[in-house]
């Protein structure tokens, strides 16, 4: 019996914006949250809606997590290998 293995996730990678935004955060609740939507996005980097913009530029996403509340902005490499994130909400 061989074994399927799923599909590899992408890197995240923090803009610098986001890593200060990221050292603002304190709350365990807020950490764990977030930690769950990047999953997401590491694993179906399409999943986020695309947000208008100019086409010269990488295409911005943005995930939102109602339940979770928790929005993050990003943009996926040219090999989807790494989910660059702009901007995180929680």
């Amino acid at each position: 019996m061989t074994r399927q293995h799923s599909p590899r996730r992408a890197r995240i990678a923090f803009s610098d914006a986001a890593a200060k935004q990221l050292e603002s955060i304190t709350s365990e609740a807020e950490l764990h949250a977030l930690g769950r939507a990047l999953v997401v996005v590491s694993v179906a980097p399409d999943i986020g809606e695309t947000l208008p913009g100019d086409s010269s530029s990488p295409q911005l996403r943005q995930y939102t997590d109602e339940v979770e509340r928790v929005r993050v902005l990003y943009w996926v490499t040219a090999l989807r290998t790494v989910v660059v994130v702009a901007y995180v909400e929680v």
